[in-house]
């Protein structure tokens, strides 16, 4: 069987033109929230992770109450953009600890996505699975990114669960591809060839235009060369 070239499992950004779509004309609300919280980081990654908590600043900190939170959690998510991560993590989970509501729950994110990024596995499947949210967007990654956390402990069968997870939740062109490319290696790593078969097929039919079909395609000529 042919060699792939290395999948990384920590993808932990993806589509910023997706991201755009999806949120649509609730971006500009977003990138509002972001100048006013003067944390501007320019790029592809750092307008993503703003984005992401742009958007729930604007769904939820401006309706909360919970004005010393919201002021921690800011804070915690420029030292995130800087790269602080340990530092971060420590000050996010604490909190999550110290205050409930939408600034709890955001801050577990944040601090999971930290420890992830920190090498923290365990901590960081802990926090994000404290994390809920009926949104769009930002649950689906959370679920990815729980996979992530258990493909680098290579607990594959738990990371196929969370992949499907994502890729199930709310499906879109942008993002769903790149979910189920995870599920697809998650299931040959978990020794389920064909079932990845499955997944791949579903990658070239069901979104063709995406930039994971090319990929896609090959591996499912691999493994059904492999039959």
């Amino acid at each position: 069987m042919a060699k792939k070239e290395e999948k990384s499992s920590l993808e932990f950004l993806e589509s910023a033109e997706g991201l755009q779509h999806e949120l649509q004309h609730e971006i500009s609300k977003v990138q509002t929230t972001v100048e006013k919280n003067k944390f501007i980081i320019y790029g592809v990654a750092g307008a993503l992770l703003l984005a992401v908590v742009g958007y729930f600043g604007y769904k939820y900190f401006t309706t909360s109450q919970d004005q010393e939170g919201q002021a921690k959690l800011f804070s915690t998510v420029y030292k995130f953009e800087a790269d602080s991560n340990k530092v971060a993590a420590t000050e996010a989970a604490k909190i999550a600890n110290d205050f409930g509501g939408n600034t709890g729950n955001m801050a577990n994110f944040i601090a999971g996505v930290a420890n992830l990024k920190e090498g923290k596995y365990d901590l960081a499947v802990e926090q994000l699975k404290s994390f809920s949210s009926s949104d769009l967007l930002v649950q689906a990654r959370a679920y990815s990114l729980i996979g992530d956390a258990y493909s680098e402990k290579k607990a594959y069968g738990d990371a196929v669960d969370y992949y499907k997870k994502a890729s199930e939740y709310k499906a879109n062109k942008f993002f769903t591809p790149t979910y189920m490319m995870k599920l697809a290696t998650a299931l040959e790593a978990n020794k389920k060839p064909k079932e990845a078969l499955v997944v791949y097929t579903e990658i070239v039919e069901k979104y063709a235009e995406s930039s994971e079909a090319v990929s896609a395609k090959k591996y499912k000529a691999v493994l059904e060369g492999a039959e």
